[in-house]
């Protein structure tokens, strides 16, 4: 079979993201998302389960309507600098993969290594089975009415089904999965704006909680470790505004749409989800909002009256497109580390006919249902969060590395130093506090997990072990599943 040397066997109408290299040899990202495309993936990875879940937990942390407000817009600037910051990084090193292709360039093997290792391992299917518990309890939940808790076993397999639908549609078609994208990015916003309207009407109707706003920072923490837990909170409802990093090789015009996808996405979902919060507060008192299990369905209760249904609908849909995203950008980022020869070879090859990263959409599935099994949403939101900011801050020193050696470097695009100084800055503190002011066992964990990757790396990557058993399971997976290697896209 001729493409087991990595050449495509040509199919009249293939879809997918590959194409052939110009000078006829393997495979290669063929360049499909356009702006619109970009900004749905960046707002609709953005625009999952948490907004209509972290509120709450941003206000406990805070303690304060005003303060959590105060966290809600903090979120957006952060994730808008980092996002600018990320768009210089790509113009410089255009390449997919994000964060791991940044350091990887800029500060080797190893650190690109520790970050591809806890990505593919723990945090992009970590966040995958977070989101699609959320849409498995909002999915769920009108079909056991008036229960106080879901059955686990019910949870669990509707979260599965989730994932592996998903994986479905992603191995399927990659214009697929981008139509999937920009569908429910826009059920999103109008769900998100169905929320202010009704926010705006009861404020019409002198119906709302107005006295909330008049004490807004009374009860205000004053604790450096539950200020960054709140930030946890608020950060994964903006988890998504570097996805596009992960797939520029097949973005359009890269140098010039992905700024412009940054520009225009992150300020609407920054400005809808103040919105948003504003309404939940004028129509729930605080109390309710924290002694609520879920905070949309008791807004939809009072506002929509018979029409309350459509909160978890758009729940359900916010979170499955999310998780869509996820697997879209997730997966590039598993594929690009293999091409690199930091995962196993399999991963970094696409399917012949459907042109998708399958072996690496597979893998990321197969984690993901896992962490399903025993996994929490709250749990896994904070301690995610936390290896988040570890990755971004290294990511944000590249950069600033980037401005000390490389003054002279031709940059298409650049964001004023002051902007990544503030970003690293800020990932030290959200790392640091919520260890100083409150530590957890957990993180000792995560820690460990880390370290763990360094003997990993020194055995399989370093010293190139691989045992004849392991080319022989790479060979024949790839007859089994028909994938070939692919070349890059740098242009």
């Amino acid at each position: 079979m001729p493409w087991l040397s990595g050449l495509r066997q040509e199919r009249n109408g293939g879809e997918g993201v590959a194409g052939r290299e110009p000078g006829g040899e393997g495979l290669r990202l063929r360049r499909e998302i356009g702006l619109w495309s970009a900004v749905s993936l960046m707002a609709g990875c953005m625009i999952g389960s948490g907004v209509f879940m972290s509120p709450q937990g941003v206000l406990v942390y805070m303690g304060s309507p005003g303060a959590s407000l105060m966290v809600w817009a903090g979120c957006g600037l952060l994730a808008m600098m980092g996002a600018l910051c990320y768009a210089e990084l790509s113009a410089l090193v255009p390449k997919s993969g994000g964060e791991y292709a940044y350091i990887l360039q800029i500060f080797g093997s190893l650190p690109a290594f520790l970050v591809i290792y806890t990505f593919v391992l723990l945090v992009r299917p970590a966040a995958i089975a977070a989101v699609s518990l959320s849409f498995a309890e909002y999915a769920v939940t009108p079909f056991y009415p008036g229960c106080s808790s879901m059955p686990q076993a019910v949870l669990k397999g509707v979260a599965a089904s989730c994932i592996l639908l998903l994986t479905l549609v992603n191995c399927w078609s990659s214009r697929l999965a981008t139509m999937l994208v920009n569908v429910c990015a826009v059920a999103k916003v109008f769900s998100l704006l169905v929320i202010v309207v009704g926010g705006a009407v009861v404020l019409g109707q002198g119906r709302g909680h107005t006295e909330t706003f008049l004490l807004a920072f009374h009860n205000t923490t004053q604790q450096a470790g539950r200020i960054g837990m709140a930030f946890y909170q608020g950060m994964w409802s903006f988890d998504g505004w570097n996805n596009v990093n992960y797939v520029v090789e097949e973005l359009k015009n890269p140098k010039q749409n992905l700024v412009w996808a940054v520009m225009i996405a992150i300020p609407l979902v920054t400005s809808l989800y103040l919105l948003v919060n504003i309404s939940y507060l004028l129509v729930l008192s605080p109390n309710e909002i924290l002694s609520s299990d879920a905070m949309a369905v008791s807004w939809g209760n009072q506002v929509l009256g018979a029409w309350a249904w459509l909160v978890p609908l758009a729940v359900v849909l916010s979170t499955f497109g999310s998780a869509n995203g996820m697997f879209f950008g997730g997966s590039r980022v598993c594929y690009v580390a293999a091409r690199e020869g930091h995962m196993p070879q399999l991963l970094s090859m696409v399917h012949v006919h459907r042109l998708t990263p399958s072996p690496a959409l597979m893998f990321t599935t197969a984690v993901a249902l896992v962490l399903v099994i025993p996994g929490s949403f709250s749990t896994i939101v904070n301690f995610l969060s936390f290896l988040g900011w570890i990755t971004y801050g290294t990511t944000i020193g590249c950069l600033l590395y980037l401005r000390i050696k490389k003054k002279n470097l031709p940059r298409p695009y650049k964001v004023p130093t002051i902007i990544p100084v503030i970003m690293l800055l800020a990932s030290l503190y959200l790392v640091l506090a919520p260890i100083i002011d409150h530590p957890q066992i957990e993180f000792l964990y995560i820690f460990l997990f880390l370290l763990s990757g360094i003997p990993v790396y020194f055995l399989f990557v370093y010293f190139h072990c691989q045992p004849r058993c392991l080319q022989m399971a790479t060979l024949y997976l790839q007859l089994l599943l028909e994938v070939a290697p692919t070349t890059k896209n740098v242009d």
